[in-house]
């Protein structure tokens, strides 16, 4: 992303000017943007337009529109985002008031006003348009028969391909059939990572299953590799990590992201710190539960009593139509900060986040524990039964 202009007022109102320029911006865009913002843009409008000879006829014209956001749709495969809204500024194509669906893509400017920024959405902006953030690892989850092809970026895991091959089982003295569709399978999968991986980009290629597959298709690929003389595996081959992972499905990815070889080998990236600090707290969820807390009375009663570490938040909650309900989170998120704790943004597009979102989408890792809100949630949970 590229901040061309900022210009915030003292009661931080005031407008930003950016150019995504990667997909994942959009989805950084689609974060940014609220019910009631106001955007401008450049679009395509059909106009109606009249002849001296009275036939009407209709054109498609570029023009420039200020929209007041009514309703923002986020498409994550294709990472396209549309934005619906009224016109609120005069234009010599399009009345006052009228509706009017923008396209935003990649490399085209937009403006956006705000009547207050937040420390959040700000955060989001300054880590949009540093170069550091972008995607640099590549995952393979498979098992026998099924493979799904992910890229992990800073803020969401995508997908870019499934493959699924029916596998015959073994039979007694004859193995040729499963031997046959498991090497068919194999080469669907080495062509989808040369489609779907950028090596340029990519600094990690994680190969994670159950029981040997991983081995036995990374064995595979490089003698394929190796016999058609395929230099964009074999130059890369170093970039290959194989880990465990219980299955050859998406939220296995979890799993292999956790082990210390990858967490080790991927320390810089946002990824791995979310998968981290989910899985401390599910440690200390198990082992000191008074030093634990999900959900926001109870994360907002921890920080009352300044006792949180680390806070988990996804940010889905900042996506909240409520304003008020949304400044409430943003206020958590601030003070957390003041009071010395570290705040976790997690993305509702990653496996981590989705696994946070079942947690309410808000969670804390305490200093100490505070008995006190324990007893609470005892009693409140005995209520309820």
């Amino acid at each position: 992303m590229k901040l061309v202009r900022k210009d915030l007022e003292k009661d931080n109102a005031g407008q930003v000017t950016l150019i995504p320029e990667e997909p994942e911006d959009m989805w950084h865009t689609y974060n940014l943007l609220q019910v009631g913002d106001s955007l401008r843009a450049s679009t395509i409008r059909k106009v109606q337009t009249e002849s001296a000879t009275g036939s009407v006829g209709s054109n498609r014209i570029r023009t420039t529109l200020t929209l007041c956001v009514e309703a923002i749709d986020f498409d994550s495969q294709a990472c396209q985002l549309r934005v619906k809204g009224t016109n609120i500024q005069e234009n010599e194509y399009v009345k006052m008031g009228a509706y009017h669906t923008i396209e935003l893509e990649p490399n085209r400017q937009f403006t956006l006003a705000k009547k207050q920024w937040d420390s959040v959405v700000l955060e989001r902006i300054e880590q949009a348009c540093d170069p550091a953030w972008s995607a640099d690892v590549a995952a393979v989850v498979m098992q026998e028969g099924l493979a799904h092809i992910c890229l992990v970026t800073p803020s969401m895991t995508l997908t870019r391909a499934k493959v699924e091959v029916n596998i015959p089982r073994k039979r007694k003295g004859n193995c040729s059939q499963h031997d046959r569709a498991l090497e068919r399978f194999y080469e669907q999968v080495v062509q989808a990572i040369q489609r779907h991986i950028n090596f340029e980009v990519v600094k990690c290629v994680l190969v994670a299953s159950p029981g040997f597959v991983r081995e036995q298709f990374c064995d595979y690929m490089f003698q394929q590799a190796v016999k058609s003389d395929n230099k964009l595996l074999l130059e890369n081959r170093s970039k290959f990590l194989q880990v465990h992972a219980s299955s050859g499905h998406k939220y296995a990815l979890k799993e292999a992201l956790c082990d210390p070889a990858v967490t080790s080998r991927l320390s810089d990236t946002k990824a791995a710190g979310e998968v981290k600090a989910l899985d401390d707290f599910y440690k200390m969820l198990q082992h000191e539960p008074d030093r634990a807390f999900y959900g926001l009375k109870h994360v907002e009663k921890a920080n009352e009593a300044m006792a949180i570490d680390t806070l988990l938040i996804s940010d889905e909650l900042f996506r909240h139509q409520d304003v008020a309900t949304r400044a409430r989170y943003v206020k958590l998120v601030d003070s957390v900060r003041e009071n010395m704790g570290t705040v976790r943004i997690f993305s509702s597009l990653h496996v981590s986040g989705e696994q946070l979102g079942q947690l309410t989408g808000v969670a804390a890792i305490l200093r100490f524990p505070v008995a006190e809100l324990s007893d609470q949630e005892d009693e409140s949970s005995s209520e309820e039964d």
